[in-house]
């Protein structure tokens, strides 16, 4: 069937999650991460997915924002940085304002103009996306905005890609599920969408039994997927 609906994972897909340590660090107040903070952001991302993972597996849910702030604690702690309380609260308010990346205005409206259901399926709680969505400016592009919350675990759980199906009354080979997760890709192709693995580091495919439709090395190829 043809694609009638696109849904984007949020963080690192359509947000760019390394901003809020990049910016804190341009900032005279924080320089103290001024040559460490990408492997204060790479520590922060991993564990913030790692920790979803965990809790998802141990039935142990909280949202998306306390994995945020833990997660956070502990590349502070890595980094040499732990205590520093203001760098913290810097970091924490900046993860609420998390700039999209260049093309993804462009990129929805292409996709809404074509008359396409838009919607974002994340991880994260529906006041973070709330957040980030309204701070990129992105909110009249999107139909949507599917949380985790509604069902009480993190992905990979098939319950979370359920959410879809549920709000727009679509056939799963109608979607078309976009992720810079290549195990949220390859997650949701074992669901049953097509899938693309937005790469833009250009690291190998994960070795699971599933494997996404496509790869693209940044989102202005989705709209052709599409079939826009």
């Amino acid at each position: 069937m043809p694609i009638t609906t696109c849904i984007f994972d949020a963080y690192g897909t359509l947000f760019d999650v390394s901003a809020a340590a990049r910016q804190a660090a341009s900032e005279p107040d924080y320089a103290a991460i001024a040559d460490d903070w990408p492997a204060l952001a790479e520590h922060w991302r991993n564990k913030q997915l790692s920790y979803s993972w965990l809790r998802a597996v141990a039935h142990a849910h909280c949202d998306f924002w306390q994995v945020t702030q833990e997660a956070l604690d502990w590349a502070l702690e890595k980094t040499g940085h732990a205590g520093d309380t203001a760098l913290r609260e810097r970091l924490l308010q900046l993860y609420w304002e998390l700039g999209a990346y260049p093309e993804v205005p462009d990129m929805l409206a292409t996709l809404k103009a074509a008359g396409l259901n838009t919607a974002i399926l994340s991880n994260g709680s529906p006041a973070m996306l709330r957040g980030a969505v309204d701070s990129a400016g992105i909110d009249g592009v999107l139909d949507a905005l599917l949380s985790v919350e509604s069902v009480g675990i993190f992905k990979p759980d098939a319950r979370v890609y359920d959410l879809v199906g549920g709000a727009f009354n679509c056939a799963n080979d109608e979607v078309l599920f976009v992720s810079s997760n290549g195990w949220d890709a390859a997650a949701a192709t074992g669901y049953g969408f097509t899938t693309a693995w937005v790469n833009r580091a250009d690291d190998p495919m994960d070795r699971l039994p599933w494997t996404p439709a496509h790869t693209l090395s940044d989102l202005t190829g989705v709209p052709a997927l599409a079939g826009v």
